[in-house]
C-alpha cells in the first residue's frame, strides 16, 4: 500500500470515534468521582449500623458490631481489653450521650499521617460536639479514634 493507496477520508466514521472516546473518557471519570465520593461508604455503614442498635437500645448487638464478632455471648473473654459492662457504661443510656434518639453520620476521613482506619463523624442528639468513631480497617473493629478530626 502506497500513499496513493491510502483509504478515502471518512468525516462521518471520524466523528463517530470521537464521539466515543469522549463517551469513555466521560464514563471513566463519573466511575472515578463516585469511586472517590464513595471511598468511605463500607466504614461509614457500619458505624450507621452500630448507632441504630444504639438508638434502638439493642445494646448485645451494638456491642457485637464495636467487636466485629457477632457471636460474641458465646466466648466473652476474647474481648477482655473493652467487656460489655465497660461497653454499655460508655454507651448505655447512662453514658456521655444518653438515650440516643437522633443520629446522622456528617462525615469521614483518615487521621494525617499513616492510617490503619477511618474516623467516622456522627452527630448524636443534635448536639454542636460530635461522636467519632475509628472503624479499623484490618478487622473492622470499632473504638475510639486515635486523632480528632473537625467537620463541617
Amino acid at each position: 500500500m502506497t500513499l496513493l493507496d491510502a483509504k478515502e477520508f471518512d468525516p462521518e466514521k471520524e466523528s463517530r470515534k470521537r464521539k466515543r472516546l469522549i463517551l469513555i473518557i466521560t464514563v471513566i471519570v463519573i466511575i472515578l468521582c463516585l469511586g472517590w465520593w464513595f471511598r468511605y461508604w463500607p466504614e461509614e455503614h457500619k458505624v450507621g449500623k452500630f448507632f441504630d442498635a444504639l438508638q434502638k437500645q439493642d445494646f448485645k448487638t451494638a456491642y457485637g458490631i464495636w467487636m466485629h464478632d457477632p457471636n460474641w455471648p458465646q466466648h466473652p473473654g476474647e474481648h477482655a481489653k473493652y467487656p460489655f459492662n465497660d461497653f454499655y457504661r460508655d454507651w448505655g443510656p447512662s453514658g456521655e450521650w444518653g438515650p440516643i434518639r437522633t443520629v446522622k453520620v456528617n462525615g469521614a476521613s483518615t487521621c494525617p499521617g499513616p492510617s490503619s482506619g477511618v474516623l467516622v463523624d456522627v452527630i448524636v442528639n443534635d448536639r454542636t460536639e460530635h461522636a467519632q468513631v475509628w472503624v479499623e480497617r484490618s478487622d473492622r473493629t470499632l473504638s475510639y479514634p486515635p486523632c480528632e478530626l473537625i467537620f463541617h
